[in-house]
């Protein structure tokens, strides 16, 4: 017997083992959304499972550039239910502390590209159909390195510019299913850290704090575009 209702809304969340990933999961099982996530560190994962505590949550450890893995997460995701939400959350940073791009390693860029544009890009063509149908939604965590040049920020930066432009353009071909570049703004988060080794990133806003900048995309449904977390907070959308 399937543990879901049908008529539960399903989300996929990559990188849900921690910092914004984490808490959009949590957020979400707190509506009464089943939530996919996954992540590579299948330990993580396992104890935010643990500590999520909810059997709306299918947790799959994995990495989101491999494409059995992909398949396994719209898999799980369309078997719950109907699938109305890819969040596309999961990212690389690439190497810390970042290199110019003068020095950068073409192997470490590569990499971060995999994971910061293909990788979303292919769930994004696997779960279509079905977010499609469901009338879906598709977030991509964009920054605002994708439109700021940042020393030592090229590679990062420049792969969440292309996301940005990929989901500008789905938009346009893909019109029935919202497309949301979503910055969420500086966060106190592993990752922020790897960025700034030697700095105390403590003053920096919480996870949990940005959260609701999401949940009003989802709930007011605003045109497609690319979103800054702060300006959702501070004014709304505006339809």
């Amino acid at each position: 017997m399937n543990r879901f209702q049908k008529t539960c809304p399903v989300a996929i969340v990559t990188g849900a083992s921690r910092g914004f990933g984490r808490a959009v999961t949590a957020a979400l099982l707190d509506r009464g959304w089943a939530v996919v996530g996954d992540a590579r560190r299948a330990s993580e994962l396992k104890t935010t499972a643990r500590e999520l505590n909810s059997t709306q949550l299918i947790a799959l450890p994995g990495d989101v550039t491999d494409p059995s893995h992909r398949d396994a997460l719209v898999g799980a995701a369309t078997t719950a239910g109907p699938l109305r939400l890819l969040v596309n959350n999961a990212s690389r940073l690439g190497p810390s502390p970042q290199p110019a791009l003068s020095d950068y390693p073409a192997r470490e860029l590569s990499a971060v590209y995999q994971t910061n544009l293909f990788a979303p890009l292919a769930l994004i063509q696997a779960g279509l159909p079905a977010l499609t149908d469901n009338a879906g939604v598709i977030v991509n965590l964009t920054s605002d390195a994708a439109v700021e040049p940042y020393p030592g920020w090229g590679g990062y930066g420049s792969s969440k510019a292309a996301l940005d432009q990929l989901s500008a353009v789905l938009a346009a071909e893909a019109s029935t299913v919202p497309v949301y570049a979503f910055d969420p703004g500086d966060m106190r988060t592993e990752m922020h850290q790897a960025a700034f080794p030697d700095e105390d990133i403590s003053d920096r806003a919480e996870p949990e704090s940005v959260v609701p900048a999401l949940l009003r995309l989802l709930d007011t449904r605003p045109a497609s575009g690319r979103y800054r977390a702060a300006d959702l907070l501070l004014s709304g959308v505006r339809q």
